[in-house]
């Protein structure tokens, strides 16, 4: 057989794999489930929003937390990082909004500042830091749970409420729904749903799910957390200088013995736009080598591995069609590319896209492929994990820490 009919081989077997021993990450049936037994006695919670320079999405998602439909008691600290765009203002001003409009005032909002990060910390647990300390400050009556979640995120109103019943009828130390991130534009069409795909493969929500199992994760844009379970894991001091700061969340809650659940969310949105190529990019360029530990074997395996499993099929069955291959190289870089195609469909149906979509993912993990080499250049040129002016060097230990 030729050497491309072999890699045709290869790359069949490396999705036959996926297909059946990755943990099924390619279905989407993880989700919060409802009706999960209410407690008799509702817990108190804190929500801390970090949020630097976002007063463009801010109208969009803070609306919805102040709009909490929650039995117990809670209350929201918006924690304005540094920000030059007036976003402290404007979330006092959504907030008396809310509160004059004659319907049930809401949630109750403190807006704090924490001044420039101490050397080691990122901005955003700098943030999460000050806000819970403010809250265990007070001397009130102490949460029992901690959401963590995003200024950019927007909740259905009983968000909340779902996610406390799962975690105490349960009994999980951590709930993380992924939001469903915006898709309108075209751009966001081919690159966003494949994000999330990617996503799932790497950390699949069923052995993440699974009690006692290795695999760790959470989605940063939600995650309730026990309070108690925070402290005892010494979070967020622990992860203090992680750049993926949602997969050393869950990994510092299982290593203290938490039990965690992560699924794709039903109610929970990102409001915040990627309308341009460039945009995504960004997104995916500052933290892709930090997921790689900064390490350039690593890079070079992933790249090899994305050429053989995502883009060998598609040329493997077009090289074997011109009789450049043979014909073993076109069955199978075809049955490849169509196991490929059949994973990648739920996700779609998840975001509400066409299934046609599906057929591009080569061209998807190529540009993503590029993504993760710039994420590197980036880094070695000294403009790494960089986000909103701030610019984050590795982390003095891996992000296993």
């Amino acid at each position: 057989m030729s050497v491309i009919a072999w890699i045709a081989l290869f790359s069949c077997a490396a999705w036959a794999w996926l297909l059946l021993g990755q943990g099924l990450f390619w279905r989407s049936d993880q989700r919060l489930p409802h009706g999960s037994a209410e407690p008799e006695h509702w817990p108190t919670v804190a929500i801390v929003v970090p949020a630097r320079d976002e007063a463009e999405v801010l109208p969009l998602s803070l609306p919805s937390l102040l709009a909490q439909d929650y039995p117990g008691r809670a209350e929201i600290v918006l924690v304005d990082d540094g920000s030059t765009d007036g976003t402290g203002d404007l979330a006092r001003e959504l907030a008396a909004r809310r509160c004059g409009k004659g319907s049930r005032a809401g949630l109750p909002l403190t807006v704090v500042s924490p001044g420039a990060p101490e050397p080691g910390w990122t901005g955003k647990l700098w943030a999460v830091r000050h806000g819970i300390g403010v809250v265990r400050a007070r001397g009130a009556e102490a949460p029992g749970f901690l959401l963590l979640t995003d200024a950019d995120i927007a909740h259905a109103p009983d968000s909340l409420r779902r996610l406390v019943a799962a975690a105490v009828s349960h009994r999980l130390d951590l709930v993380s729904q992924m939001a469903r991130l915006r898709v309108a534009g075209v751009w966001e069409r081919l690159v966003v749903p494949a994000f999330v795909y990617f996503f799932c493969q790497l950390y699949p929500f069923r052995r993440i799910n699974r009690g006692g199992g290795r695999t760790a994760a959470a989605a940063g844009g939600c995650v309730l957390l026990r309070a108690e379970t925070a402290a005892r894991a010494g979070v967020p001091d622990v992860i203090r200088d992680a750049v993926i700061d949602d997969v050393a969340l869950a990994r510092a809650v299982r290593r203290a013995g938490g039990r965690i659940w992560l699924g794709l969310a039903d109610g929970v949105e990102s409001v915040r736009p990627y309308p341009r190529l460039a945009d995504l990019w960004g997104m995916v360029a500052r933290s892709a080598y930090a997921q790689l530990r900064h390490s350039g074997a690593l890079l070079a395996v992933t790249v090899a591995g994305l050429a053989l499993v995502y883009l060998a099929p598609p040329l493997c069955l077009a090289l074997g069609l011109t009789g450049q291959g043979g014909a073993v190289a076109a069955w199978a870089g075809g049955a490849a590319w169509a196991v490929m195609a059949g994973t990648y469909a739920p996700m779609l149906r998840y975001y509400r896209q066409p299934l046609w979509l599906a057929a591009l993912l080569p061209v998807t993990a190529a540009l993503y492929l590029l993504m993760t080499v710039d994420s590197a250049v980036r880094h070695h040129r000294g403009r790494g994990a960089a986000w909103k002016g701030r610019t984050y060097p590795a982390p003095r230990a891996a992000a296993d820490r």
